[in-house]
């Protein structure tokens, strides 16, 4: 038997680091909605009790590294599978760029495997596997848009933001999302207005949208990577409505509800990098009804 999952990427319209936690991790208030690039997940049973991974990306990890491997160990052990699977994953969103890739990737597999063993998992239980693996896994678990909050696997749904065109650069350089936190302890960033923005997407306000993007790592990861506000500028000179570098980078996007002002930044977004795209915000992933 094979299933099919999509694994769409996620923006981050704000992001707030509160501060450490006593686990390590960092608290963070953040505003997330998922958009219309996504990887493939495809799984495969297999009757030897093995756990396999392929991607079609380099640099992306075959083993227990990879988050999608560490779901379905997890999902195994958990309800006792005593079988295997051959995860093969289709990459399209860009590796380590801030598009949680890796995270929607993992919680494909969770949905994927669900399926394919016939687990009948609700979306509570799916929730509680996502959050043993990484941060925002739980929110990739049915993306559309949310509140993220605790260390960002608490999650809270908000309504879609009004219909826009998002343009995506991500420029040719991965970013540690750790090593950024890290430097995020020693030089705490700007605190962005998250209820601000939750309270302009109720009003469905894209002018004010696009205002409150905020992002509490950006100037950290912006002290690394010098191509972020050369990208933020020019986007600006070109007209963009609101603009922000998401997650921990390097992928900044911007916002706009004007087809020719996309075009216009697609044409010349081009000549500064070669991952540039325009997509569409995407509908959260409708939860599995749990088998009786």
């Amino acid at each position: 038997m094979r299933v099919l999952e999509k694994a769409p990427a996620k923006i981050n319209l704000s992001l707030d680091v509160v501060g450490r936690r006593s686990d390590g991790f960092h608290e963070v208030r953040m505003v997330m909605t998922t958009i219309d690039l996504a990887d493939r997940v495809e799984c495969v049973g297999l009757r030897e009790n093995t756990i396999r991974v392929t991607t079609t990306a380099p640099y992306v990890p075959e083993d227990d590294r990879n988050l999608a491997y560490q779901a379905a160990q997890l999902i195994k052990d958990r309800y006792g599978i005593d079988a295997g699977v051959s995860l093969f994953i289709q990459k399209r969103i860009p590796v380590a760029a801030g598009l949680a890739g890796g995270s929607s990737d993992a919680a494909a597999a969770i949905r994927a495997l669900n399926r394919l063993w016939n687990i009948g998992m609700s979306y509570e239980e799916m929730l509680d596997a996502a959050k043993k693996i990484g941060s925002d896994v739980a929110f990739c678990i049915k993306g559309g848009t949310a509140l993220a909050t605790g260390r960002g696997e608490k999650i809270s749904a908000l309504p879609s933001l009004p219909p826009c065109w998002v343009v995506l650069v991500t420029p040719d350089i991965s970013v540690s999302t750790a090593k950024v936190y890290k430097e995020w302890d020693r030089y705490p960033a700007v605190r962005p207005d998250v209820d601000g923005m939750i309270e302009a997407i109720r009003r469905q306000d894209f002018t004010d949208i696009c205002d409150l993007l905020g992002n509490a790592l950006e100037t950290v990861t912006m002290k690394k990577v010098a191509e972020i506000s050369k990208i933020k500028n020019h986007m600006k000179r070109i007209g963009a409505e609101g603009i922000l570098m998401s997650g921990s980078g390097p992928t900044v996007f911007a916002l706009t509800q004007h087809e020719s002002r996309k075009q216009r930044l697609l044409n010349g977004m081009r000549g500064y990098c070669s991952q540039v795209s325009a997509v569409r915000l995407s509908h959260p992933v409708e939860p599995l009804p749990k088998s009786e």
